[in-house]
């Protein structure tokens, strides 16, 4: 097996690489106790599947062949559900790999389903079933096996037919530009930087207000760094539910703290107890003009638009199927819900490709102009002219 180990070796395999149209591209990490991916492992693919390992672990190795190679825009670098390994390489390497190709988001967009696993769209494609044995291998530790290796070419390999497939399929269903649209997001470095005041968002609370959410803001913020600074998982510094509770206590003094569910009072009397004190204090004393804004709460649907959602759920089905494009793709369940409600302002399934796919059709439906019924037995859409089916 060639596996890469030196910076001469690598600088030799890139240089060569740079003159391919397109490579195909995994990685090997490990997360579970670092805030921080560790990355393990980098396989490369040429066209014609001359695949290597580079062994981001050696001794000594510099990577700076790889990240130019990621830069370089000649090159086509090819992913599946490439998210996670995109953030690597901007974390480690300071760039986002330019251009890319996504098979898993180009698979949804030719139909093959919501996000779409690699093992099921290489079987379809290729007909070879890929053997995941190694798949949740510890990749830090060394040497790695011969089988190990053979498990980690064959994803990079197997990827040369994936996309050899589906370019085609986009191009002969002239939906190359809908590939673009879903990519920009992964393509912008903000999508990869963590804001630590921004986190609180993805801590649910129950019944939040304003004085609870500003608390939980300073809250999260120092768990983000924290983890951040140690490089250990955030909720090993502390779980949502325990910054949830505190937030919704906001305690002034040990013993309140101390009162809260998995807080003891040996935790409430230490140093991370007065820390967490002095952070409530900070956000209270926040003017009240920048505390966050409690969401509203969602108007239950009146019986009417909670039909319309139901028909709405049915047009989605009929246009996923007509146009061989997952469900989950063209619009989300919030969107069919505000679309029902008859809030419609800049709504992702109402622009570009999925107002031509979906769209315009849920605001011909809303307006009368479509009806859903039975034809044959098969649920249809039916178009309404001047009050009758034409």
């Amino acid at each position: 097996m060639n596996i890469i180990s030196t910076s001469q070796e690598l600088k030799q395999l890139c240089k060569g690489l740079s003159s391919q149209n397109f490579i195909t591209i995994d990685t090997e990490f490990l997360r579970e106790k670092t805030y921080y991916p560790k990355l393990c492992l980098v396989q490369l693919s040429d066209p014609d599947k001359n695949a290597v390992t580079i062994d981001p672990l050696a001794k000594g190795i510099d990577l700076k062949p790889l990240y130019e190679l990621l830069a370089n825009e000649n090159v086509l670098k090819v992913f599946h559900a490439g998210r996670q390994d995109l953030e690597i390489f901007y974390i480690q390497g300071d760039v986002v790999p330019q251009p890319f190709f996504d098979t898993q988001i180009a698979a949804m967009v030719c139909g093959f389903g919501d996000s779409v696993g690699y093992e099921k769209i290489v079987r379809d494609v290729t007909g070879v079933q890929i053997d995941k044995s190694s798949q949740f291998t510890d990749w830090s530790l060394r040497p790695l096996s011969n089988k190990q290796l053979s498990y980690a070419l064959g994803d990079v390999t197997h990827l040369v037919d994936v996309y050899h497939h589906l370019a085609n399929e986009l191009e002969k269903k002239n939906r190359t530009s809908w590939l673009l649209q879903e990519e920009e997001i992964l393509s912008d470095p903000a999508t990869y930087v963590n804001d630590p005041y921004e986190v609180w968002k993805k801590v649910k609370l129950r019944s939040p207000n304003a004085k609870t959410l500003i608390v939980l803001k300073e809250l999260a913020a120092w768990r983000e760094q924290q983890a951040r600074r140690k490089n250990i998982p955030k909720n090993w510094i502390m779980k949502d539910e325990t910054l949830a509770a505190i937030a919704q206590a906001a305690p002034n003094n040990k013993d309140k703290l101390s009162s809260i569910r998995n807080i003891s009072k040996d935790m409430a009397s230490s140093h991370t107890g007065e820390t967490i004190i002095g952070l409530v204090k900070t956000a209270l004393d926040t003017p009240k003009e920048h505390w966050p804004q409690a969401p509203e709460r969602k108007k239950q649907l009146s019986s009417s638009a909670s039909a319309t959602l139901d028909i709405l759920k049915m047009l989605l089905k009929i246009q996923s199927a007509e146009h061989g494009v997952a469900a989950k793709l063209i619009a989300s369940s919030d969107d069919l819900e505000l679309i029902a409600r008859g809030e419609t302002k800049n709504l992702p399934a109402l622009r570009g490709w999925r107002y031509d796919v979906f769209g315009k059709d849920a605001l011909d439906l809303k307006a009368g102009k479509i009806a859903i019924g039975l034809n044959k037995g098969q649920i249809t859409k039916i178009r309404i002219k001047n009050g009758q089916e034409s």
